[in-house]
């Protein structure tokens, strides 16, 4: 009897079948420089990795290295910004795949626009925080993004990338928002909705799109870092 025969019927199931559609696995990238210092962390801002950030990337390396958990992936995408480029290239050849990393800006954090490389102080001081609350629509600061532009980034991205590798796993590099969005998604919920759900560095998450199913595989998978 297999696997999927001894799983109860519905009405009775608490756990669902094995993956069978787009496996999107998306790890946040480690701590940067914008991270440690309280920084809008654009292109200019974000710094790379500090020391903890590469060991929290090293750690994770290690764990994939000795599970090969992730070996059956088929592609492997980063964000533009310097900490996940980085994240990435730490993590990827422990994959154990013949992998390249593709570089997508769509996959970037929140666009800061004008602060970028500003600390949060700086940035209160000089603009009126948006209050998406009212109007989801408005831009962060001049040049920046909104929520519901970010959002629908987001969405197109994720969009894209199951409809480019069907019932595959593709491992993402990304970052918090971009994970935040991303629970969106699966849970099917409007863009404005502020989830604010803590996600660690160098965590995993993993969402599966299939036609209309869409289920949360992982959240928030962390290696142990025997490093301070």
């Amino acid at each position: 009897m297999s696997g999927e025969e001894r799983l109860p019927p519905e009405g009775f199931r608490q756990r669902g079948a094995l993956p069978t559609g787009t496996r999107l696995l998306m790890i946040r990238h480690g701590e940067s420089f914008a991270n440690e210092q309280g920084r809008a962390g654009g292109p200019l801002g974000d710094g790379g990795l500090t020391d903890r950030g590469r060991a929290q990337a090293r750690a994770l390396a290690a764990r994939l290295a000795r599970t090969g958990e992730l070996a059956a992936a088929s592609a492997f995408y980063t964000s533009t910004l310097p900490r996940a480029i980085e994240t990435g290239a730490i993590v990827l050849p422990a994959i154990g795949a013949k992998l390249s990393a593709v570089t997508d800006e769509s996959l970037e954090e929140l666009g800061v626009g004008e602060a970028d490389g500003l600390t949060w102080e700086e940035i209160a001081q000089r603009y009126e925080a948006p209050d998406w609350n009212v109007d989801p629509y408005a831009l962060n600061v001049p040049g920046g993004e909104s929520l519901m532009g970010f959002f629908e980034r987001c969405a197109l991205a994720i969009d894209r990338l199951v409809a480019r590798h069907p019932a595959e796993l593709v491992v993402l590099v990304v970052h918090g928002g971009f994970i935040e969005q991303a629970l969106k998604v699966y849970q099917g919920v409007g863009g404005a909705v502020r989830l604010r759900p803590r996600i660690e560095f160098c965590s995993m998450s993993e969402f599966e799109f299939d036609g209309e199913r869409r289920r949360l595989l992982r959240y928030n998978d962390l290696s142990p870092m025997g490093a301070a």
